[in-house]
């Protein structure tokens, strides 16, 4: 079989069998991450046929109104992985709280932190949105875990990765031995390898913030945007934090969301946004930081944790530490 026609399930088989160790746990969660993540694609696509568009008239747990497409994706993924066998605990941005597994269900061995539906304010506009998940191995010593077992830095991750779902579905993931992407191929429902040791180029020629708040920002921050401008960086931004740091991980250049005089931490939360995707980054070959250091080294001490956030390839972010540093 070609690489080509590698499926995501045959390739977690694969890797798992460089590590005689290996219990199969995480093989599975994987797994079941990927099966949650054909059905949340599914219910995309017919978004605006069903009633499945539009808010709930709540927020979730940091604010935001909840749309019903949220929800739904939150209950898919809390679902496939509590009943997994293989997690003792959850986090997800819809939920003020740690999840524990259902009841009737051993806890195993894995802590997951979830965002189920990342920007889904661009959902009734057809722009592409997104999952991205974390997984620990737990700390506490046995039963189920708690939101210790969630409250890692990033350096501790087991596993991370994303769902773009776009013009069409695909899911990267790292265990820290590479980055791989899978596209779902509709017509058999499979995931197959597509982008095979992914690696960002060092340098790139766009840059990805949201320029509406720059009268916000630090005189640093704003300097280093002007001098990219200046230098025939092009401006792209999306809007959904996935999607715009899957067109860098793949071209090159910067996404960034600072703090400002509003908010200092930042929009994006820290343990299912910033560490996941900085993972990435980093196996990668690129960078990610908070201005004053690496994402991957924030102990974080709440469950909906934001930060500063200035990923992609590494001379950019290296340049951009430079600027804050120096301030």
């Amino acid at each position: 079989m070609s690489q080509l026609g590698l499926t995501l399930s045959r390739h977690l088989s694969r890797e798992q069998s460089r590590h005689p160790d290996a219990t199969g746990e995480l093989t599975d969660i994987l797994s079941q991450i990927g099966i949650a993540a054909k059905i949340v694609s599914c219910e995309v696509n017919k978004a605006g046929l069903v009633d499945i568009l539009g808010f709930t008239g709540e927020e979730n747990a940091t604010g935001d109104e909840m749309q019903k497409l949220d929800i739904y994706a939150h209950d898919v993924f809390r679902e496939a992985l509590g009943w997994s066998g293989h997690v003792c605990v959850m986090g997800s941005e819809e939920s003020p709280e740690a999840i524990p597994p259902p009841d009737g269900v051993l806890p195993g061995h894995y802590a997951v932190a979830f965002d189920p539906l990342d920007g889904s304010s661009n959902i009734d506009v057809n722009v592409s949105i997104g999952t991205i998940f974390s997984v620990h191995r737990r700390v506490t010593a046995s039963g189920r875990g708690s939101s210790e077992d969630l409250l890692q830095r990033g350096r501790e991750q087991v596993a991370a990765g994303y769902v773009i779902y776009g013009s069409s579905t695909m899911l990267v993931y790292t265990t820290g031995e590479g980055v791989h992407g899978f596209t779902l191929d509709p017509s058999v429902g499979i995931f197959l390898l597509s982008h095979e040791g992914i690696r960002i180029p060092p340098r790139g020629k766009i840059y990805s913030v949201n320029e509406a708040y720059s009268d916000r920002w630090d005189e640093p921050v704003r300097g280093y945007v002007n001098a990219l401008r200046g230098s025939g960086y092009k401006s792209r931004y999306i809007g959904s934090m996935v999607a715009d740091v899957h067109r860098t991980l793949l071209r090159g250049g910067i996404f960034m969301y600072p703090g400002d005089n509003e908010t200092a931490d930042g929009k994006l939360r820290l343990l299912y946004e910033a560490a996941p995707l900085a993972m990435i980054m980093e196996e990668a070959g690129g960078a990610a930081s908070t201005g004053r250091g690496p994402i991957l080294d924030v102990e974080p001490t709440e469950l909906h944790q934001r930060t500063p956030v200035f990923m992609g390839s590494a001379e950019e972010v290296r340049a951009l530490d430079r600027a804050l540093l120096d301030r």
